[in-house]
């Protein structure tokens, strides 16, 4: 199967650098680009019929995001997944996951615990399209809700920074289809959690959320 073509009709209106980096991204994470892969400029620049100057921009992107790695003197390689990276990673999540939850259940107002509902009403119907990109991006929205109704600007933009670099875990996590009834689940939980305003109930429920994720990766990256 041909990989992606440059550029889609969503990214007509973005700069250059912006749909490279987006056509790469899905690359990445479906697969089409394979975990430890070589990124040879010149090759994705032809291959993308534009210069490598947006190429090497997208790639320094990528690397932000921890999709992509640079190895010394050979160049950028897409990101691989280890047990003990993955480990790191998803315990800081766990734990600000945790105090986003506490204190939103303090703070979260009536119109956003509708918003939310919508959210988790909105993520059950993407987990019955199968389209694991648009699964994603509604679990996205679902805890953004959450984190915003902290009402702790630092809060926000930590967890904002950390979303870049485990959004390859989220998309791994959805990937496992078998495992998207419990996701539709530990969203309720979360949410009814939120709806008594219980602290403990909704820390509970967002650490087993986080937990099942690493443990369903953690099957993967074993090969079971």
């Amino acid at each position: 199967m041909p990989r992606t073509k440059y550029r889609n009709k969503s990214d007509e209106f973005l700069p250059l650098r912006d749909s490279v980096y987006n056509t790469l991204r899905g690359e990445i994470l479906t697969g089409e680009l394979h975990s430890g892969e070589r990124l040879m400029e010149i090759h994705l620049a032809d291959r993308l019929g534009v210069s490598r100057t947006p190429i090497r921009e997208a790639i320094r992107m990528l690397e932000l995001e921890g999709l992509v790695t640079m190895i010394p003197r050979r160049g950028a390689h897409v990101a691989q997944i280890t047990e003990k990276r993955m480990n790191d990673e998803l315990e800081v999540r766990e734990a600000l996951d945790a105090l986003c939850v506490e204190l939103a259940c303090l703070r979260i107002t009536d119109t956003e615990l509708q918003a939310l509902e919508q959210a988790a009403l909105h993520f059950e119907e993407m987990v019955r399209t199968n389209d694991n990109r648009a699964i994603a991006q509604a679990d996205v929205d679902f805890h953004n809700i959450i984190i915003y109704a902290t009402r702790n600007d630092r809060l926000i933009s930590v967890e904002d920074s950390l979303s870049q670099s485990i959004y390859l875990y989220r998309y791994e996590y959805i990937k496992d289809v078998e495992g998207h009834a419990r996701l539709v689940e530990e969203h309720r939980e979360i949410l009814e959690a939120l709806r008594e305003r219980d602290p403990k109930r909704a820390s509970a429920a967002a650490r087993l959320h986080v937990e099942n994720q690493k443990s369903a990766i953690n099957r993967q990256l074993q090969g079971n």
